[in-house]
């Protein structure tokens, strides 16, 4: 495939793209309908680790794991599950929905877009040019009339402890595109990266160890832990909260790895996964060639506007401006920085106030995220810590899910939680959690509630339908009202 016209003029562009996975090629679609045009810059797949080591393949993954504890959940379905899941097919499957790695496909939907993809390390070369070094150490220069996008992404952060690069450690990439199951895997680190390897792992068959310097998924309202931690430790998974590792040593390149642990008790698995973190996908760019500092984080504004760089054409979107790091959150946040490129481009105002057309506000307010674990765990908005540390009066409503009688039908002893977290002075929602199977297909419910500051009065007439899980809703609003007196 041609993936670059030689027609483009002296390689300069409307709007030159450096990334081209999920949040890149969302920039460009909003840049290309606004009849700009496009270059984008892509060092590795087109797709980038969403697409081929992060959401497709760890979901790809989990959902053979989570289908069997669902069936297992139904009297008369757990009767025939039998025997253990054939990780071969689990493994195609994954290979299917990654497309084996191949990124052919995403490069012919950036063509579709009317945009040229270079392949290459892009690099900043001062004000509005970007230097694509190819692999066979050709160079070009890009010039970009109005914008330059980056959304390169984060990578994986391994702590600074001794021993860790010598052990060669598994990061998230290992994790989903792995096709070996180790005996024994200790996964470092709670998040929603250990949580959701953990489950997948140990469904898999590895004997897993989970180890987590604090409670599991502790962003999330501390119940959302706690029921996550019970359901794998109730699967097999050794979960151990309150740990710190010190110190990894692996002597032989093919054998087992030990693991130092804070108290001086070793731990060894076969493999070591850390889900410690990312680290923005900026140390080699450009960046000092105007005046940012390289391997930083990129404050931008509402319009991902990037501070500090005069003339207003530096935009960053996605995991690099680190206000959510989420595939969905960085595809927001691109379809409006390519709407406020074409605004700017065109000298037409913006709207880029709260909740306007050019704006990110749901960053600072509204960030829906899930996590594929057993059950799941689905957050929007604030926890009740985060409200009250904003200066809100609120109160929270709780309820466990079996009250809702489509829950009990979907699961026996449905195992699951729900909080609302209520905004005192306006009565409406400012966060929403729920743990429990299939919660997920929940969450969007929850996110409309809280971006549209839907009033309690008027949430209470939307009817959920009898006899399913998002019954829920009508016992939360109930017991609002209850407490309302």
């Amino acid at each position: 495939m041609n993936e670059a016209r030689e027609s483009q003029e002296s390689n300069t562009y409307d709007v030159v793209v450096v990334g081209a996975g999920p949040v890149g090629q969302n920039v460009t679609d909003r840049a290309r309908a606004a009849g700009l045009t496009v270059a984008v810059v892509e060092r590795e797949l087109v797709g980038g680790e969403c697409s081929y080591w992060a959401c497709v393949p760890s979901k790809a993954l989990l959902r053979p794991v989570i289908a069997v504890a669902d069936a297992r959940r139904v009297d008369g379905a757990r009767q025939a599950v039998s025997g253990r899941l054939d990780i071969g097919r689990v493994f195609a499957r994954r290979n299917h929905y990654v497309s084996d790695w191949d990124d052919s496909g995403q490069a012919e939907a950036v063509k579709s877009m009317g945009a040229d993809l270079f392949r290459g390390h892009g690099r900043i070369d001062g004000p509005r040019r970007v230097t694509v070094t190819r692999d066979d150490g050709a160079c070009l220069t890009l010039t970009a009339r109005h914008a330059v996008a980056i959304a390169t992404g984060s990578r994986p952060l391994l702590p600074d402890i001794p021993g860790v690069q010598e052990a060669k450690p598994w990061t998230n990439r290992h994790g989903t595109d792995s096709s070996t199951v180790p005996a024994r895997l200790a996964i470092v680190g709670g998040g929603g990266v250990g949580v959701e390897m953990a489950t997948c792992w140990q469904g898999l068959g590895s004997q897993v160890t989970l180890l987590a310097r604090r409670g599991l998924i502790p962003r999330l309202e501390p119940f959302a832990g706690e029921l996550v931690a019970r359901s794998l430790t109730d699967a097999g998974v050794d979960v151990r909260t309150g740990t710190r590792i010190t110190a990894v040593r692996r002597p032989d390149p093919s054998g087992p790895v030990t693991l130092t642990l804070d108290d001086g008790s070793e731990l060894e698995a076969d493999e070591v996964m850390f889900a410690t973190g990312r680290t923005p996908g900026t140390d080699d760019i450009g960046l000092e060639t105007v005046g940012l500092t390289p391997g930083t984080w990129l404050e931008a504004d509402t319009t991902c506007l990037v501070s500090g760089v005069d003339g207003a054409w530096l935009y960053a979107a996605g995991d690099v401006n680190h206000r959510a790091l989420l595939t969905h959150q960085g595809k927001y946040q691109a379809r409006t920085a390519g709407d406020a490129i074409a605004a700017r481009a065109a000298g037409l105002p913006l709207d880029d106030g709260p909740w306007g057309d050019h704006a990110t506000t749901a960053d600072q307010h509204a960030v829906p995220q899930v996590f594929f674990t057993d059950p799941e765990a689905a957050a929007v908005g604030l926890t009740a810590e985060q409200a009250i540390q904003a200066g809100h009066r609120v109160r929270t409503v709780d309820l466990d899910f079996n009250a809702a009688q489509g829950a009990n039908l979907y699961a026996d002893n449905y195992p699951g939680h729900a909080r609302l977290v209520v905004d005192l002075d306006r009565e409406v929602l400012l966060g929403v959690t729920f743990v429990g199977p299939g919660v997920s297909e929940l969450l969007h419910s929850a996110t409309v509630a809280v971006v549209g500051e839907v009033p309690l009065k008027r949430l209470r007439h939307a009817i959920a339908c009898f006899p399913t899980v998002s019954e829920i809703w009508l016992f939360l609003l109930a017991a609002c009202q209850r407490d309302r007196g």
